[in-house]
């Protein structure tokens, strides 16, 4: 685990910043690079939304990222982008051509309008000025996991959802972040519960330290989905501050996304918009190539499913009738003693 935070920003030159609407039930969350990066990444969910994806292909001319957007709202969520790309401007952040500014910005967003919540915004949706607001507060360090900020009315299949983070270190000194927002279709937990499908990555008792149990029957690895399966989605960026190609990028995103499945019961379904993206910071040559990027694509998907399993853990329920129960609300601190 990198230093003492065992979030994304303990890779160098990243802040986070969160901001929602306790009313709406929803919320952004942004995380601006302060350098230089190389960034690609993949789409594997059925029923995808985003902004500025197309150009993380490894083909797309522009290579660099000034932030990746993680909201909800849906499609209503992508005006979200447009208030960082306003505070990133402000700051005189961006790519020049002549005198403009020009800051690149990616988003992918998640469904998030049956929570409960109030959708009922009038004629602007409030999704400009709350990825405003997160931008405005971005900053390095800590910052909080749960019901915040992008996650703040994420569900799953039987819990409250939210936004998790975690990070590593590699075998070879290269470090390794994630940050999700977790609003499955399907179920983070095993059965019922408490145990999380993540049980087999979880470090330092991140999310109970509870394991996975003795046996798995049956009935517990039955199809848990959301009523009739409406549009969901778990959205994940990975970090790393490794030298990469904008191929290597690519490719480090399509292992990094595994961790959806070790995490989240089932995963990749036809209404999931799941999307992964990564970045690589250009901070320390990859040195044995192959060697290097599987390791650090190995420890990404890990540091996804962990994510997963802490934005549910963290998560507190919304306050609405007939709102999904948080886990904690279910099992208490559910930790091993």
């Amino acid at each position: 685990m990198t230093d003492d935070l065992n979030l994304i920003t303990d890779i160098p030159g990243l802040k986070v910043g969160n901001a929602h609407d306790a009313r709406l039930a929803s919320g952004v969350t942004a995380v601006l690079f302060d350098g230089p990066n190389v960034a690609s990444g993949v789409v594997r969910g059925g029923a995808p939304g985003g902004r500025d994806i197309g150009l993380l292909e490894p083909e797309m001319s522009v290579t660099s990222l000034d932030a990746v957007v993680l909201s909800g709202g849906s499609l209503f969520g992508l005006d979200a982008a447009g208030g960082v790309v306003s505070r990133l401007r402000e700051q005189g952040v961006g790519l020049r051509i002549g005198g403009a500014c020009i800051p690149i910005v990616s988003q992918a967003i998640v469904f998030d309008l049956l929570n409960g919540g109030d959708k009922a915004w009038g004629r602007m949706p409030p999704y400009w000025e709350l990825g405003y607001q997160a931008a405005e507060s971005a900053a390095p360090g800590a910052f909080p996991l749960g019901t915040i900020g992008g996650g703040f009315g994420a569900t799953t299949a039987t819990l409250k959802g939210g936004l998790g983070s975690a990070s590593a270190i590699t075998r070879s000194g290269f470090r390794v972040g994630a940050i999700v927002i977790v609003n499955a279709v399907g179920s983070a937990v095993v059965g019922e519960g408490p145990h999380f499908w993540a049980a087999p990555y979880e470090r330092d008792g991140e999310f109970g330290g509870l394991g996975l149990p003795a046996q798995i029957p049956a009935k517990d690895l039955a199809l848990r989905i959301k009523g009739q399966a409406p549009p969901s989605t778990t959205i994940a960026l990975v970090v790393t501050d490794a030298v990469l190609t904008k191929a290597q990028a690519k490719r480090l995103a399509h292992m990094a996304d595994d961790g959806l499945a070790r995490a989240i019961r089932p995963t990749h379904a036809p209404m999931d918009g799941d999307t992964v993206i990564a970045v690589g910071t250009l901070q320390k040559p990859l040195g044995d190539a192959t060697i290097n990027l599987t390791d650090i694509g190995l420890t990404a998907a890990d540091c996804i499913a962990r994510a997963i399993a802490r934005g549910v853990y963290e998560a507190t329920a919304l306050p609405f009738a007939g709102a999904l129960p948080a886990w904690r609300d279910r099992f208490g601190s559910g930790e091993r003693t």
